[in-house]
């Protein structure tokens, strides 16, 4: 069964004491920011009062899931900053602050009066981080830039898929992904930096860097060999066998023999010890070259076996094969299961919400899902109180439209 968890507003963890202010919208910083909450840090998303963080508008069913998943263990403080009193109101929150999130276009926060220059004077020790498209400066820097079009430019599409098919982009939000695990780093480095005696930096988070780190050595291979990556589906180019190989029940399973022990290992297994001396197949980089026939060796022998009898070969062989999940067989792995890689977390809207567990995990200091998303405001109050803000200027700040509680 799925591990059900109850929230721990008390449990103690490592970035107890910091606070992050959250200023994006979206995918990227609220990972940035997840990573943080996670691990303890008080994260204040700053939401608009009407529609709040647009990942609310992602629904299934009728339900934010999106929200639920990237918004836990953080707090909601819905204001406007379009009038002064709202952005005094912030820069009086920042005073007080670690972290800024931020993924407005270049130069926004400047034309608000919030640039670096103005929250350094208030907070020599304030980290930014500044998520765009394609960074601070640069010829693109004003581009509107989502992680789409990152994931395009950047190389990603041009190799995903099939050669004989068009550029696939990926099915989920990679290129934030990626680069809100970047951020949380770096904002650690940034933070260390700080415990040491220095300033608080800007750091330059655009979506493309990340995205082309990622592809690894595209670019030194090019230049080597003139070639440009191709789409290989699921194979690999540098290593084979290495696919997705269907079985007679209709099932997938997914090998990757990508040194030469584990290639022997699987060619013994299917009862075709002959292949390791045969020229073609005989180093990884034969293989590769006659990759076609290397696949078809291997493929035809799954192709005959339904995936419990393959997979019982396999695992008893040791070799590096799994199945190809669904969600609805992931969710009933019992290693996952073990692991509590998936928990069940109560929700008061849908009575209880699936979702991954905080990663990764500290041996003496781990995080703890602390609180569920808030709803839109929900912290409004409590946020500004803890900055000094009295009743009386709370109730005018409501009263003007700047604040909304929940």
């Amino acid at each position: 069964m799925i591990p059900r968890i109850e929230f721990d507003p008390t449990a103690p963890a490592p970035l107890d004491g910091i606070r992050v202010v959250d200023l994006s919208r979206l995918v990227a910083g609220n990972m940035v920011s997840l990573q943080l909450a996670d691990q303890g840090a008080e994260v204040i998303k700053i939401e608009d009062p009407k529609v709040g963080d647009p990942l609310r508008a992602w629904r299934v069913n009728g339900l934010s899931l999106h929200w639920k998943v990237y918004a836990r263990n953080k707090k909601s403080l819905a204001i406007n900053l379009r009038p002064q009193e709202g952005r005094d109101a912030l820069l009086d929150l920042l005073a007080t602050s670690h972290i800024l999130i931020e993924n407005y276009r270049p130069g926004t926060l400047e034309q608000m009066g919030l640039g670096p220059d103005v929250l350094h004077a208030r907070n020599p020790g304030l980290i930014i981080v500044r998520i765009t498209g394609f960074g601070q400066d640069g010829p693109y820097r004003d581009r509107p830039g989502f992680g789409t079009l990152v994931e395009a430019m950047s190389g990603f599409a041009a190799k995903n898929g099939y050669g004989d098919r068009p550029p696939v982009l990926p099915p989920l939000a990679l290129a934030d992904m990626v680069s809100g695990l970047y951020g949380a780093y770096a904002v650690m480095v940034a933070l260390r930096v700080v415990e040491r005696g220095g300033r608080g930096q800007v750091i330059d988070l655009p979506l493309l860097e990340p995205m082309i780190s990622v592809l690894g050595p595209d670019a030194a291979s090019y230049r080597v060999s003139g070639e440009k990556p191709v789409r290989t589906g699921s194979r690999s180019l540098t290593t084979s066998p290495r696919n997705v190989y269907g079985t007679s029940d209709g099932r997938f399973i997914a090998i990757s023999a990508s040194i030469q022990a584990m290639a022997e290992r699987l060619f013994r297994a299917i009862g075709r010890p002959e292949v390791i001396e045969d020229p073609r197949f005989r180093t990884n980089t034969d293989r590769v070259n006659n990759i076609d026939a290397c696949d078809q060796i291997v493929g035809d022998w799954i192709a005959q076996r339904t995936l419990p009898e393959a997979m019982a070969v396999f695992e008893a062989a040791e070799v590096t094969a799994t199945p190809i999940y669904e969600i609805d067989q992931l969710l009933d792995d019992p290693h996952v299961q073990a692991r509590g890689v998936i928990v069940e977390a109560p929700d008061e809207e849908a009575g209880s919400v699936l979702m991954h567990n905080v990663i990764p995990r500290l041996s003496d200091t781990p995080g703890k899902l602390r609180i569920p998303a808030p709803n839109l405001g929900q912290h409004t109050r409590s946020v500004l109180e803890s900055i000094g803000y009295s009743a009386d200027r709370l109730a005018a700040l409501t009263a003007s439209g700047t604040i909304k509680e929940g």
